[in-house]
């Protein structure tokens, strides 16, 4: 029986359990002269949750295992001699025994694999079946044992809210967890990178050459400087000089001048540009920008322009966080207290001096913090600049000229040939522990800062 098939036969089973916990809650209440503590429902919600949860976790937990278990049962089969002892080709084959065993009507490509087919789908229904009996098994008696205590005393109302809170606690710490686990695993790889490669040499080396390396001294080819400064030339210069003044001037309009049914239709079309996928905006300025920009500069004169210029890059990534930088200034300028803007129009102000000597004065933390957090999602683009910026690595003013980003240079060090543990590819963890680092402190920076913006206008 699949997983799929097991969570909907216990949500039926806690479907009956509620309704059988609810009538039995109700007998107390209509046939003993004492007063139930708990409404109906909760008792039923109580039962419930106690049918539901332990069997959705063993669930997941044999999911988890069941994959190992099939796969033991597989390499004990006697067919399983034939295997390969090299572990790339044991696993194709296996994948591709499992893959007929998952659709009867195909055929496997190799004998081997078509004769392990049969084991696997064995395999699968024995564990499928245990699985399931047990899931069944658990939820009755986890559903009996809950019945047991529903009586009028019984406190079932406050049993359900600490249950209720602790799911919410786990989904709450689920990010956390996760973002821990980012940080952790990054950090481990980029400590192994580290001791081969000395961090001086790469937080503040200027020459960046991965393709060759010196084994006596990797260090001197990997000098991350020349990324940080692409990353923040493209992200944090050119893409906010193009979004920070058309956000913030779209955000005025929309909150001042705009009638109400232009801001109805208009705001949802701005932010549209939010939903677009970034691989779409990498072939926008791949085959749009790039060539534009290119034509440009050699008609200005520099006939050796870069078609992988950063101004390319830029330009379309400020394109991409202009509903970042708007959304955010757009909420900071409306929740000004309207006796500000009002006051400002009595003392004889015109409405574009209250924009600029009131509004936007008192607006301006939330704004600092919407350009923070578009700073931080800027230099985290990964799409637009593997597809229109260079590979070179350039510590340049002219954005005319090819620059490279941190994100360019971790998805070209990831998908070489290199070995796993060659300082080539343990860079890229190094890059990606700093640039986690780097946005991290821009999003607390901003979060700081929305903070005082609320304390003073709530």
């Amino acid at each position: 029986m699949s997983a799929l098939a097991l969570v909907f036969l216990v949500a039926g089973l806690g479907l009956i359990a509620w309704l059988t916990a609810r009538r039995r809650a109700a007998a107390f209440e209509t046939g003993s002269a004492r007063r139930l503590h708990s409404l109906p429902a909760q008792h039923g919600w109580y039962v419930a949750l106690w049918t539901v949860l332990p069997a959705l976790l063993f669930i997941a937990i044999w999911g988890a295992m069941t994959p190992g278990l099939i796969k033991q049962a597989v390499l004990d089969h006697p067919a399983a001699a034939q295997l390969p002892s090299f572990d790339f080709e044991r696993e194709a084959l296996l994948a591709e025994a499992r893959r007929v065993a998952g659709d009867p009507g195909s055929t496997a490509f190799d004998p081997v694999a078509e004769q392990l087919a049969a084991p696997t789908r064995a395999a699968r229904k024995h564990y499928g079946w245990i699985g399931a009996g047990v899931t069944v098994l658990l939820a009755f008696a986890c559903f009996a044992l809950a019945l047991t205590r529903v009586r009028a005393p019984f406190m079932a109302r406050t049993r359900v809210e600490r249950g209720v809170m602790s799911l919410l606690l786990f989904a709450s710490l689920i990010a956390i967890l996760t973002t821990l686990g980012i940080f952790l695993s990054l950090l481990w790889e980029s400590l192994r990178f580290f001791s081969q490669v000395p961090i001086a040499d790469f937080l503040f080396g200027t020459h960046w050459s991965p393709q060759v390396i010196d084994p006596a001294d990797p260090g001197k080819s990997l000098g991350a400087v020349p990324l940080f400064w692409g990353t923040f030339f493209i992200g944090a210069v050119i893409a906010m000089i193009v979004a920070i003044p058309f956000g913030l001037m779209s955000a005025i309009y929309l909150t001042q001048y705009a009638a109400p049914a232009v801001r109805r239709w208009m705001k949802p079309i701005l932010e549209i540009l939010a939903g677009v996928p970034t691989v779409v905006y990498g072939y926008f300025a791949a085959l749009t920008v790039a060539p534009a920009v290119r034509d440009l500069a050699v008609k200005l004169g520099m006939p050796f322009a870069s078609s992988e210029s950063a101004l390319a890059a830029g330009l379309v990534m400020g394109v991409m966080i202009i509903p970042f930088v708007s959304s955010m200034a757009d909420d900071s300028i409306a929740a000004v207290p309207t006796a500000m803007r009002d006051g400002s129009l009595a003392m004889g102000a015109t409405k574009s001096e209250t924009i600029r000597k009131v509004l936007i004065p008192a607006a301006l933390p939330g704004v600092v913090a919407g350009i923070l957090l578009a700073v931080s999602r800027a230099i985290g683009e990964t799409m637009i600049v593997v597809m229109a910026a260079s590979g070179a690595a350039n510590i340049t003013l002219n954005p005319l000229e090819s620059a490279t980003t941190v994100t360019k240079q971790i998805v070209d060090l990831l998908t070489g040939d290199a070995e796993f543990d060659s300082p080539k590819t343990l860079a890229a963890f190094a890059l990606g522990l700093t640039l986690f680092v780097i946005t991290l402190v821009l999003n607390i920076v901003a979060l700081r800062v929305v903070k005082k913006y609320r304390e003073a206008y709530d």
